[in-house]
């Protein structure tokens, strides 16, 4: 009898809660949509070849901001992002087929998306990153600093333009 009841409460409170609204419409997860599309990934402002193509989409019903980045010497990755509405905080998670792993999180102010994480470099020191994601013109720019003192000071690690793919 228990059991029975203490499932009924669970359907309902799930219910009630699917039904309270639209998960993920609050205005805060729509604030890294401006990344989302087809894009070459430059990393002199967009004057020389390409180093990657980037796709960057919307999945689980607008929840998730997927990103599948292929560089084009074969390092490549993807990052799922979200906004914790819990916590009032973007989260990434970035894996490789290096079999690399970093976990940032951050907050967008001023228009820019800014995380930060850390994490051991191969001879396991600590290394801390902090990442920029910020629109600039028609394109997105990223920019990634890493430091090896716990943040002290920081130095540029990359400085990715991407710039929308032409369609064909």
């Amino acid at each position: 009898m228990f059991k029975s009841l203490l499932m009924i409460v669970i359907f309902l409170l799930a219910g009630s809660a699917v039904a309270g609204g639209r998960p993920c419409s609050t205005p805060e997860y729509r604030q890294f949509d401006f990344w989302l599309g087809n894009w070459n990934a430059f990393d002199d402002d967009g004057k020389g070849p390409d180093i990657a193509r980037d796709q960057i989409s919307s999945i689980l019903k607008g929840c998730v901001i997927r990103e599948r980045y292929l560089q084009n010497d074969g390092h490549d990755g993807e990052s799922f992002s979200i906004y914790d509405i819990t916590r009032h905080v973007w989260y990434q998670s970035w894996v490789t087929n290096a079999g690399e792993l970093l976990i940032l999180e951050g907050h967008f102010r001023n228009g820019m998306l800014t995380m930060y994480g850390h994490n051991l470099d191969k001879n396991g020191k600590p290394v801390w990153y902090r990442a920029t994601w910020q629109k600039q013109g028609e394109g997105v720019r990223e920019i990634a600093y890493v430091s090896k003192d716990k943040g002290k000071s920081w130095q540029p690690d990359f400085d990715i333009l991407f710039l929308r793919r032409r369609q064909l």
